[in-house]
């Protein structure tokens, strides 16, 4: 049987994202240097965007030596998954829906996500489910990490393999890190000379205008409380 080519996505038609911000520019210059990247800041400044983009571009070069993209997010803060209708993968399809839209606007194409898993370039998974699996000559992203605990965090952190780098997102000001397993992560990370702590501010937000206006209106509020 023949493979339709035209359903086979490649580096060449991955579209090009130049960085927008300071805190953007200075990941694109650090990302072959260090195997583990933290970033960390305001919803809006595309850290995640950015990482799913310098992940594709090295994943999808047949010289490379990375070659999947694993993305990892917790369900469990939600307490949802349980209710929802469907097995795993339908309960967990939810999550996804942002790495669909981001990869829409790469590949300039509605299907590039369902192409790009269907190549086994592209993973996801939930962190529930992740004891016993290496992942070898990967690039893994974890999304939203403000919402896990420690133990989540070590398991994902100890799922890496060989030829492979890890990309930790989130908003830290979402949780209470004084009390949350994920500060005492944070600080082993720094001890580690593999760990690259990148901080997106409120006049990194590229989303739009309006994000912009409600995150500073909302720290201005917080700052008179």
């Amino acid at each position: 049987m023949k493979t339709n080519n035209k359903l086979i996505l490649k580096l060449e038609d991955l579209g090009e994202v130049t960085p927008l911000t300071t805190a953007q520019r200075l990941l694109f210059q650090s990302w072959d240097e260090y195997p583990i990247q933290v970033l960390h800041g305001s919803a809006g400044t595309g850290k995640s965007f950015i990482s799913v983009y310098k992940a594709l571009e090295q994943v999808l070069d047949m010289k490379s030596e990375y070659k999947r993209l694993v993305l990892l997010r917790s369900v469990v803060p939600a307490r949802e998954i349980g209710h929802l209708p469907g097995d795993v993968d339908e309960k967990s399809a939810v999550y996804e829906l942002p790495y669909e839209d981001m990869c829409h606007l790469l590949f300039n194409r509605r299907d590039a996500y369902q192409r790009l898993k269907e190549q086994y370039k592209i993973q996801f998974g939930i962190t529930s489910f992740l004891r016993g699996i290496t992942f070898d000559n990967s690039i893994v992203i974890v999304d939203e990490i403000q919402n896990m605990n420690y133990m989540e965090l070590y398991t994902v952190m100890t799922r890496i393999g060989v030829n492979s780098k890890i990309v930790f997102c989130g908003d830290f000001k979402q949780t209470d890190l004084k009390n949350s397993g994920l500060l005492k992560f944070l600080n082993v990370l720094r001890e580690m000379e593999s760990t690259s702590f990148h901080e997106f501010k409120v006049n990194d937000i590229v989303r739009s205008d309006l994000v912009k206006e409600f995150i500073l209106a909302e720290e201005a509020l917080n700052d008179r409380v």
